[in-house]
């Protein structure tokens, strides 16, 4: 049974029936806003002695995984296991900053969920012109865990939150506030000189880009490509969804894509009912990944959900595709991995999403591309144009001069006649492959 928790209102973990290992989900409504949920590990003086139990996007994990993040869907879930936790971290604090112009007046109905134990639920309206959220606490008393609903808005966005829980932030020419003295258990060791990193690149003009930075000794490590969505929002239907295609061409990778027999409106018609019956009465807009690639020795393909071509991360074309999900349970939305250290291998990718249940219908999708790699800022490219069309050209990821360089595209496509938005969007980026019906 869940019970519902008010602002102000607290409870030990061990009446709630918790134990120490469990989730703490924040769900946002962000109707179009930028928001980021982190969690705070703070020492017994309510101040982060160790920047490495600051867990947010740019740094996903505490050292020994106590506190783990998973950002997806609308929905930001801390894994947390409160015995892994040192005896220096006393409190652990969930927050939420939002970007840009918007502040937290503008959110819809939120909530933070403790397991299936507790829910606090909370909306923009309880908020006026803040740039931040303290959502709530978990911390330790008289030796036992607790948890409090605070729901205080703050001023100031995550630089602040940063600055006001006694962290460093990294190119910040302002000391944060002098700590009291640290409790008498030791921390974690921690390097002396170490700060945290608030950067964030937003590419948000089509054209805009940025060049990443070899890591010591060359390469870029595993690149991580989400990309993430309203996987709530529903359109009012077409007249008549056009089918998704795949590529083909004679000989290699390209062979092991399925031809589909039929016309385009039975083929409509089977995606929608397998889609339906694998969701079980589920409605909503599907999204899914994919990239047109080309090799540095001119070969080009495709790698994508449909006709089964996933790619593959340790050989050619070092691209590969996360197992696509058709039940609409993964919170994480869609992902593919970019084989870094052979990107002398990789000319170029055109990072894709197209539609595959529900209308085509991209402003209410709110969707989100993030390219991440080891020791970097996340890329940021929000799928924030278009209207009715099926696919979407997101990002260029090339190869120049052995420099990664990352560029919006933002180019939208719709099927025109028998001529699939797959093969209008291979025409427009002269990948040149031939292309049939496909189904996964």
């Amino acid at each position: 049974m869940t019970t519902q928790f008010g602002r102000g209102q607290k409870g030990k973990l061990a009446d709630l029936g918790t134990g120490n290992v469990f989730n703490v989900d924040v769900e946002i409504a962000a109707n179009g806003a930028s928001v980021d949920v982190s969690c705070f590990g703070l020492d017994a003086n309510d101040k982060l002695s160790d920047d490495r139990y600051m867990v947010f996007y740019n740094q996903l994990a505490s050292p020994e995984g106590a506190v783990r993040l998973d950002l997806g869907g609308g929905r930001a879930r801390f894994a947390v296991n409160l015995d892994l936790l040192p005896s220096s971290i006393a409190k652990l604090v969930f927050v939420a900053a939002i970007d840009g112009a918007a502040t937290m007046r503008t959110l819809g109905a939120s909530a933070l969920s403790l397991g299936s134990a507790v829910r606090f639920p909370w909306s923009g309206a309880d908020f006026g012109d803040e740039k931040a959220l303290i959502v709530a606490e978990i911390y330790r008393r008289d030796g036992l865990w607790r948890f409090g609903a605070v729901g205080q808005g703050f001023n100031g966005g995550l630089s602040a939150l940063l600055a006001n829980f006694g962290g460093t932030e990294a190119g910040s020419s302002t000391p944060a506030p002098a700590s009291r003295p640290a409790p008498a258990a030791a921390p974690v060791p921690a390097p002396a000189a170490r700060t945290v990193s608030l950067s964030k690149v937003t590419l948000d003009k089509r054209g805009d880009k940025v060049s990443l930075d070899k890591r010591p000794g060359g390469g870029y490590g595993r690149i991580h490509v989400n990309l993430n969505w309203n996987q709530a929002a529903i359109a009012p239907p077409p007249a008549s969804p056009p089918p998704p295609s795949s590529a083909a061409r004679g000989g290699g990778f390209l062979d092991r894509l399925t031809s589909m027999a039929g016309d385009l409106a039975n083929k409509a018609g089977e995606m929608a009912n397998k889609a339906g019956a694998a969701r079980k009465g589920r409605s909503g807009i599907d999204l899914d990944l994919g990239c047109m690639y080309e090799l540095a020795d001119g070969r080009r393909g495709l790698v994508q959900a449909l006709g089964n071509t996933f790619g593959d991360y340790e050989r050619e074309p070092f691209i590969q595709l996360d197992a696509d999900d058709r039940t609409g349970a993964a919170a994480n939305g869609e992902n593919l991995f970019i084989n870094g250290e052979r990107f002398d291998q990789i000319k170029r990718a055109v990072i894709f999403s197209f539609i595959y249940e529900g209308a085509a219908n991209w402003a209410v999708t709110n969707g989100v591309v993030t390219v991440t790699a080891p020791g970097q800022a996340p890329v940021e490219v929000k799928l924030d144009g278009g209207d009715r069309q099926i696919m979407c050209a997101i990002a260029l990821i090339e190869n120049r001069g052995g420099n990664l360089v990352i560029t919006k595209l933002a180019e939208y496509f719709q099927q025109q006649g028998m001529t699939s938005a797959h093969e209008l969007m291979d025409r427009h980026y002269g990948f040149g492959m031939r292309w049939k019906t496909g189904s996964k």
